[in-house]
């Protein structure tokens, strides 16, 4: 059987999907046509329901758990993992409406965030997410949303932090920031999801048998990335969360979905599980 995937070039996805995509472990049967595109192109071919398996954000998960489900491993959650809104100099947030804000895309969970805690922040432009940094430092944004390996970047490059979106969710939630999971069609049925559940976590175990070495197919996809930060990246984005949600990651997601639907961004029914 042959299952079309899709994932980011982020070290993250490539760190947890190395393996299976690169036939280094037993797939059970299953090959995978894998293609990697930045998170927001992902976003808009779930909604088209493009692929068979695919990471998406959650702030899209929630407008498409009727065509898909949630696999219970390959997430990205955690704590002190949120996205951060930066920006050249300090801006007074109570200003927030008015700010030109460069954001990583609308269906993106860092969107939800900020859509959540600053509802009146409307002025809103989609931006490749590596791009954000650098159109904000010209002037041409006074704020952006950073994500990924930004985290780690944009100090040195003379940026400040307005607000840490995660550190936002975590005080009023109390929950862990659900940010991206991995989805597959309902149509291939609960067995199939359970083996693609399972050759996830080989693949993953696999990479982590071999940390600290990074292979060619992280190093190669990642963008313009020092090791050491891509390690960063992997060691904060790759966690207990990602081999098994467990009972805490299923109540974050949760209660995203709950916060999500109480803020009015989400009016569709939902089906009675978005697990598989």
């Amino acid at each position: 059987m042959k299952l079309t995937l899709g994932f980011s070039p982020c070290p993250n996805d490539t760190f947890i999907f190395d393996a299976m995509v690169n036939g280094a472990i037993d797939t059970k049967g299953i090959t995978f046509d894998y293609v990697m595109e930045d998170v927001e192109t992902l976003n808009i071919w779930a909604e088209q329901g493009k692929l068979d398996i695919t990471k998406l954000s959650y702030n899209t998960f929630i407008h498409t758990a009727s065509q898909y489900a949630l696999l219970h491993s390959g997430s990205a959650l955690g704590v002190g993992v949120g996205p951060l809104l930066i920006a050249k100099q300090p801006l007074d947030l109570a200003n927030i409406a008015d700010f030109k804000i460069a954001i990583p895309g609308v269906k993106t969970t860092a969107n939800l965030l900020l859509s959540l805690a600053f509802p009146q922040a409307k002025n809103k432009t989609e931006v490749v997410f590596s791009d954000i940094e650098a159109r904000v430092l010209t002037g041409e944004f006074d704020a952006g949303l950073v994500i990924h390996e930004s985290r780690f970047t944009y100090a040195k490059r003379g940026l400040h932090k307005l607000i840490d979106m995660g550190d936002w969710w975590e005080q009023t939630t109390h929950a862990a920031i659900p940010l991206g999971g991995i989805v597959i069609q309902r149509s291939l049925g609960a067995e199939i999801a359970a083996t693609v559940d399972s050759i996830i976590k080989e693949s993953l175990a696999w990479s982590w048998a071999r940390y600290p070495q990074l292979t060619s197919f992280v190093t190669d996809n990642a963008q313009e990335m020092e090791e050491d930060v891509m390690r960063k990246h992997i060691q904060l984005y790759v966690n207990d969360y990602t081999t098994d949600l467990g009972e805490t990651g299923r109540k974050a997601i949760t209660t995203l979905f709950e916060k999500a639907k109480q803020g009015g961004l989400l009016k569709e029914n939902m089906p009675e599980s978005i697990f598989y």
